[in-house]
């Protein structure tokens, strides 16, 4: 789940150069230039430049212990050197409020349940959700000792930092604050650890949304057709449960369900906040993103652990690329925590409290999405005369109600009812029939804010030590891998996993009593030390070969991109040795296996249109790379697209009349879905303008980037979401390597706003620096944290 997620995006251009406050740039250092932006109204600019986080100089801040270093390096990552935790977590909350602080207040407002005090009506609905949906305690150690042992006094210690930031700079935050006239709130630590809440996200497979979809194919196809639709892997024999009637399950409940779910960031979602009158004139609201046609695969994530035999260098190699849409400013950001206890780097994502994926002196670990089912719909049913008692067992029992007042801009506050049963939030009410629609999810469980199991792993000192740290990443799910110092590598897949008792959660069930969790799961797939000398993960089905326990997950073979797993075993299970460099170009690997097995359609035949048989042959002759510069892939997705669309397929045997036609009909949509796309010059119809990302501020144009074409995408290991990058060499951590565009800080003038923005296209990486030495080599900012007086 991203915010700010204008579309699929490209590089970036930045805005405001030079004009940081405190800023300046080391002699002889050879700091990145921020890219050029358009040219700027000197009262925007004015805003801009004052706005600027301080990151030369020194500070003094109530609240801290002790003295703390911030060092930026020439790539804007952030080294922070403590004497103490609390200090050390303190400055990191200082740190992501000076570059970040916009993108955590959407955040925010997002979780709690708050958007409609400031984008009005229509953000409703996603309130409404949020909470619903929100975790409501117990505030206690079963919540906070998931996450690590100290985690309510880190994390309270990372908002105080956060609200430092806020309290120095109340008179002059930066310049969406001041577009808008908004003002952050202080944090807590419970701001640290709000929930995901949607009933279909991503990351929560085996949704409730999915199960009442599956229900209405049932009632519409029948059970065996349905199954075969939906395609479960592993195969499963789909039983309707005792007591489910399918016949009243309706679209209306579908479409009601889908209300306020997802990401409201997403184009068209929202209209745009609304600016202050004096700022009108200078920016242009939110704009329209275009979304990439990639939108399947941006969601995605590879990783791969390759065991010190495998690597050139004798030592482990790990390598990370989870994948998101692309986004202004980017959704996670870099960063490097030192203090006593703690030496580790890595990056994560809102609200930035600690490290979501990285390494320390002694391992690494890194993650792709796994897909544990997590959520279960409940059919309630309702007594005849009151609908708020529902049946449990042989009785009734009422629901648990909780009202609340929406704030609401532009109008008065929205009063909202929110009905609980023992399962969890009831989301739909069916009075015609007496049933009400409950969702139990594990992200009402204490421990389930996201990524936050990472504080347990950035302590870890081998892979076996990561196996029992690991099971605290409740959410999401995920295929986590570890490479240590010894040697080691290993697999694990987490996710708080309900243990259901003779049911599988394929379908909604009856909330009577006979289908309940029996606590969750312990069995969950892990591997270490393969003879294969790796392990690869891309969202794929990962119970291990011969797995004869119950599944923890059903992916659908029809729903689950296969090609890029494919492809890293092709390129890994050659048994060669590879250096950092090798990694870098497996992760910008562009060949589509998909396009290899089309090719052979396009050979052997000809065409009597010219327009067709030009096509044909640019595609029959291609090698199946998505470069940016090739015409025949720019062709080839279209037409892949033009296929699918059509229902056409290429299902028919080779030499089948019927085959031939629906390869030139989808060519021929092909051809001029591109010149109505792309211009009528052929020469210009590169992939890379089919495969590129923009990278538009939220509010005003003049702090747009520049769009930037990309390779890639469509089922490769480089697909659309690719961006967060990371190499690790445990062998020399300094030799590690990274990529994350545009730029570590959201605030346009920092020389940080853009500056890695063309390495989203280009396949560069900067050194992601571990040692003090090293460190103070590429240092190009350098500011003190001194404590001070309240």
């Amino acid at each position: 789940m991203s915010l700010l997620r204008g579309r699929s995006i490209a590089p970036l251009a930045v805005i405001l150069v030079g004009l940081t406050s405190g800023c300046s740039t080391p002699v002889g250092r050879n700091v990145p230039a921020a890219p050029a932006m358009s040219p700027v109204s000197p009262s925007l600019e004015t805003l801009a430049r004052g706005a600027l986080a301080r990151i030369d100089g020194e500070l003094g801040l109530p609240g801290l212990k002790a003295p703390v270093e911030v060092i930026r390096d020439e790539w804007g990552i952030p080294h922070i050197y403590a004497d103490n935790d609390g200090d050390l977590f303190f400055a990191q909350g200082y740190v992501m409020a000076q570059d970040r602080l916009w993108q955590m207040e959407l955040w925010r407002r997002w979780h709690e349940g708050r958007l409609a005090e400031v984008f009005g009506p229509e953000a409703l609905d996603y309130d409404r959700r949020t909470r619903l949906m929100m975790f409501r305690g117990p505030w206690d150690q079963t919540e906070w000792a998931s996450y690590h042992a100290e985690a309510e006094r880190l994390f309270t210690a990372y908002a105080d930092g956060v609200n430092a930031y806020i309290e120095q700079n109340r008179a002059n935050l930066p310049v969406e604050f001041q577009l808008t006239g908004l003002v952050p709130d202080p944090w807590t630590a419970r701001t640290v650890v709000l929930r995901w809440a949607a009933l279909a996200v991503s990351s929560l497979r085996g949704h409730a949304i999915s199960e009442i979809q599956l229900a209405l194919d049932v009632a519409r196809y029948g059970v065996e057709e349905a199954n075969r639709r939906s395609a479960p892997a592993p195969w499963d024999d789909l039983k309707v449960p005792e007591g489910l009637d399918v016949s009243i399950i309706s679209k209306e409940m579908l479409d009601g369900m889908r209300a306020g779910d997802g990401d409201p960031f997403e184009p068209g979602k929202l209209k745009p906040l609304e600016v202050l009158p004096q700022y009108r004139s200078l920016v242009s609201g939110v704009r329209t993103a275009r979304v990439s046609s990639d939108a399947g695969a941006m969601e995605g994530s590879n990783n791969w652990v390759m065991s010190k035999e495998r690597s050139t260098t004798g030592a482990v190699t790990l390598a990370n690329d989870p994948h998101r849409r692309i986004e202004m400013p980017a959704l996670r950001y870099f960063v490097h925590l030192v203090a006593p206890g703690w030496n580790v780097i890595g990056g994560g994502e809102p609200p930035f409290a600690g490290v979501d994926a990285g390494s320390n002196a002694s391992m690494a670990w890194g993650f792709t999405f796994a897909g544990t089912d997590m959520v279960d719909t409940y059919v309630e049913e309702m007594h005849p005369d009151d609908a708020n008692l529902v049946r449990w067992q042989d009785g009734w029992e009422p629901l648990r109600i909780i009202r609340e007042t929406i704030p609401v801009k532009g109008r008065g506050p929205e009063e909202v009812v929110l009905k609980f049963s023992r399962h969890g939030p009831v989301f739909y009410e069916d009075l015609a029939h007496r049933r009400a629609y409950s969702v139990r999810s594990v992200v009402q469980e204490a421990g389930t804010a996201a990524y936050k199991g990472s504080f347990q792993l950035a302590q870890a000192t081998s892979c076996a030590d990561f196996f029992d740290r690991a099971m605290h990443w409740l959410i999401p799910t995920h295929s986590l891998i570890c490479g240590d110092k010894e040697g080691n590598i290993a697999l694990q897949v987490t996710g708080l996993t309900p243990d259901r008792d003779g049911w599988n959660g394929r379908l909604p069930v009856p909330g009577n009593g006979k289908y309940e969790w029996r606590g969750f799961r312990t069995d969950l797939p892990r591997e270490m030390n393969p003879e294969r000398g790796y392990i690869a993960t891309a969202n794929n089905n990962v119970h291990p070969p011969g797995y004869s326990g119950r599944p923890v997950f059903y992916h659908s073979s029809k729903g689950v991109e296969t090609s890029r797993i494919a492809r890293l075993h092709q390129i890994l299970g050659t048994g060669e040795k590879l250096s950092v460099d090798d990694h870098k170009r497996i992760q910008h690997d562009v060949r589509s296996l998909a396009a290899e097995r089309d090719l052979e359609a396009f050979r052997g035949w000809t065409s009597d249109e010219a327009d067709i048989e030009w096509a044909r042959g640019l595609i029959a002759s291609w090698d199946a790379t998505l470069t940016k510069e090739s015409t025949a892939a720019a062709l080839y997705v279209r037409w892949r697209e033009a296929a699918d669309n059509t229902g056409g397929g290429l299902t028919a045997p080779a030499g089948d009349p019927a085959r031939r036609v629906r390869v030139e009909t989808a060519l021929r949509t092909a051809i001029a879905g591109l010149t109505k796309e792309l211009g009528p010059d052929r020469s210009q119809w590169r992939h890379g303008r089919i495969q590129a990302s923009d990278l538009p501020h939220m509010m005003a144009s003049a702090f747009d980037l520049p769009t930037v074409e990309r390779p890639g995408g469509f089922g490769t290991i480089n697909a659309t979401g690719a961006n967060f990058r990371r190499i690790i060499d445990l062998a020399d951590p300094d030799r590690s390597v990274a990529s994350n565009s545009p730029g570590q800080s959201a605030q346009p003038g920092s020389p940080f706003y853009g500056n890695l923005v063309n390495n989203l296209g280009n396949g560069e990486y900067f050194p992601l620096l571990y040692t003090r030495g090293a460190v103070e080599k590429r240092a190009a900012h350098r500011l003190t944290l001194r404590p001070a007086d309240r």
